[in-house]
């Protein structure tokens, strides 16, 4: 069933918009209230969404609800006026655009959309930025009125990003991430040789803001969040190795912060990066950070098979290790 809005017929209102009755159809299925309507009130803020339902002015099948009820097919939600800042300019994607996008594709059903990022792209627009891969994703794909980013890459990281086109798989793919069962495989450069082979580093990670305004995250034995990682290293010489790195948890910057921590930061880090490693790897050809999201496994929603998605891993690495290492070998 596809979404469809039906206006109610009041006599004009100026600058305001009109009462509408949304019926919930199967890509929203399953989604909260206050999430449904944020998606619907772009430009308006929470704390209004909130204020709106609390007051009942928002109905679902003529009943008052709250923000937390989970939206059903075919239930009816009222959604009264509200007046909403002015649009951003929408961002126009060229035939090329579009022709890039598609070679960014690695399957896709009419549940998900899963891409091979590129490093340099961030996953959506802001600080910024007026576009980002899932706005261009969005442009691609007008029919998937629902599509989603269920999980993040950093801007400069590379390698398989997962979308999903309804409220109701999204839900689903979160709670996998909540609870640990989404597989998640990166592959990346490191300065020196890492040892042992195979190592389990947990270190507990919190956010930090320093006084200039960036934002780090620290190593923090008492106020961190849990944070896992397996590394074992694939291949390595004195000055770099080459390195799988399979997560546990998912905590913003936790390869780069736990690789810095067992002393091999990643190559092409500039915030926790090694400033002699990232010039040595600079002058083999290194221009972005050496990490790659290189495979994702999930139980499929809408299916219930396990899928594993692999993006392949960027020539760029084995040209810069094969650089690094020779280099090491003529200097010694």
């Amino acid at each position: 069933m596809t979404l469809w809005i039906k206006t109610a017929t009041l006599r004009a209102m100026t600058e305001k918009a009109q009462v509408q009755w949304v019926e919930v159809g199967e890509a929203d299925a399953g989604q909260r209230l206050d999430n449904f309507l944020m998606r619907h009130f772009r430009r308006v803020p929470k704390s209004l969404i909130y204020r709106i339902v609390r007051k009942g002015e928002v109905r679902v099948n003529k009943k008052r609800a709250k923000v937390s009820d989970r939206l059903r097919v075919g239930d009816v939600v009222r959604i009264p006026p509200v007046r909403q800042a002015a649009a951003a300019p929408t961002t126009r994607f060229d035939d090329k655009a579009q022709r890039r996008f598609e070679a960014l594709v690695l399957y896709e059903d009419g549940d998900l959309l899963v891409v091979n990022k590129p490093s340099g792209m961030a996953v959506h627009g802001g600080s910024g930025l007026s576009w980002g891969l899932i706005e261009l994703a969005r442009a691609a794909r007008p029919q998937a009125r629902r599509l989603e980013l269920v999980h993040r890459l950093d801007r400069e990281t590379s390698g398989v990003l997962l979308l999903a086109k309804k409220a109701s798989v999204l839900k689903a793919l979160h709670e996998q991430v909540r609870c640990h069962r989404m597989k998640k495989v990166y592959q990346a450069l490191v300065a020196g040789d890492w040892r042992p082979v195979r190592q389990r580093v947990k270190l507990p990670l919190r956010k930090n803001q320093l006084k200039s305004g960036e934002r780090i995250v620290v190593v923090d034995q008492h106020a961190g969040k849990p944070a896992e990682s397996l590394f074992e290293r694939l291949d390595g010489c004195a000055s770099a190795s080459w390195v799988a790195v399979r997560l546990k948890t998912g905590r913003t910057h936790q390869i780069r912060v736990h690789a810095q921590a067992s002393g091999h930061p990643l190559l092409g880090d500039e915030k926790y990066g090694d400033a002699q490693a990232n010039g040595q790897a600079r002058r083999c050809g290194l221009r972005r950070l050496a990490l790659h999201a290189w495979q994702l496994g999930f139980e499929h929603p809408g299916q219930g098979v396990w899928m594993e998605v692999e993006a392949p891993v960027p020539d760029l690495f084995n040209k810069v290790f094969d650089c690094l290492c020779a280099t090491n070998v003529t200097n010694s």
